[in-house]
Parts: structure tokens; C-alpha cells; sequence
């Protein structure tokens, strides 16, 4: 059988649990070849492919890790923190550069310190920062500097993620919310 180009690596990228970005080589062959790559995942491991326009990642029905909880969170309070401070939290997300200090500041003064405190990823500086780290490895930050992080594209997906739960408790309906 004969796979598209740069399968090897769209494949490792999106089972780690990586984030394809419109920017990488292979966002281009995994776009042109999307139809196979959806029954690729969906036949091989019964997960969905989300292709939007500026990035990829895999959904699984299936799943414990608490790491989309802790990202939810932090981009979250962190929206919450920018948007008291007087900033655009959207315009920040998108556009901006943060410090590791800017963020830590906002969540040692946070209003929503018992959620904080009882997340290990959240309650301390070093915890924020191995998150951060590991939000740069699934390519949802991007390190400027050791200090500095500015978020890609794929901090839309949480966003959109926290639109959709919103509309959906509004509505009074507790609905599962990712597919």
C-alpha cells in the first residue's frame, strides 16, 4: 500500500496527541488527503480527525487524560484574569506574548483560587510552567523564550470547546460535549 506523503509523521503527531498546525509541512498532505486519513483513524482506532483551517487533532470518545481539563482551565482563568484586567482576552490570546511572571501573577491573585488550589497542574508556578511546557510540545503554545509563550492556532479548539458547553448549559441541557 502506498500512504500519502509524510504519513509516518502526521501519523506519530496525532497519536501523541499533537496538534497539526496550517504552518507545518504536514498540514498540507494531511489536508489533500483527508478523506483517507478520517477512515484511516476512524477504521485503525475509532477516533474522529478534526481538520479546521489553520489546524488538526484527533478526538477520541474513549479517553482519561486530564490534560484538555487542565488546558480548559488555564486558558480559561487566564481569559477571565486578562478580560478583568481591562485587555481583549481574545486579542491577547491570539495576538500576544505572554511571561511566565504575567501568568503566574494573575493566578496567585485569581478570584477562582479553590478551583486553582485543587488542580496540581494550576496550584503553583512550577506545575504552570511543566503545563505550559507540555502545551508547547502539543503545539498549542509556542516558547519565545524560556520565559515567554505566545498560544498557535489550536487554542480556538478550547475556546470553541468552552462556546459550546456554555450554549449548551444555557439551554438547560447537560449534553455530552465533545462528539
Amino acid at each position: 500500500m502506498v500512504y500519502p506523503k509524510d504519513h509516518r509523521h502526521i501519523t506519530d503527531d496525532l497519536m501523541s496527541g499533537k496538534f497539526i498546525l496550517a504552518s507545518h509541512e504536514t498540514f498540507a498532505s494531511l489536508k489533500e488527503n483527508a478523506d483517507f486519513y478520517t477512515d484511516f483513524f476512524k477504521q485503525s482506532f475509532n477516533y474522529e480527525l478534526i481538520i479546521k483551517s489553520d489546524y488538526a487533532y484527533l478526538l477520541s470518545k474513549e479517553t482519561n487524560e486530564n490534560f484538555s481539563r487542565d488546558v480548559c482551565i488555564f486558558i480559561a482563568v487566564l481569559s477571565y484574569e486578562l478580560d478583568r484586567d481591562g485587555k481583549n482576552f481574545m486579542d491577547a490570546l491570539e495576538f500576544s506574548e505572554f511571561t511566565i511572571e504575567e501568568v503566574d501573577r494573575y493566578f496567585e491573585n485569581t478570584s477562582f483560587i479553590d478551583l486553582i488550589e485543587s488542580n496540581k497542574q494550576l496550584r503553583d508556578a512550577e506545575g504552570r510552567r511543566h503545563l505550559i511546557n507540555a502545551m508547547t510540545r502539543r503545539h498549542i503554545a509556542h516558547k519565545n523564550f524560556e520565559d515567554r509563550f505566545t498560544f498557535t492556532p489550536a487554542y480556538k479548539m478550547f475556546i470553541d470547546f468552552a462556546k459550546e458547553l456554555a450554549l449548551k448549559r444555557m439551554g438547560g441541557e447537560l449534553q455530552p460535549v465533545m462528539n
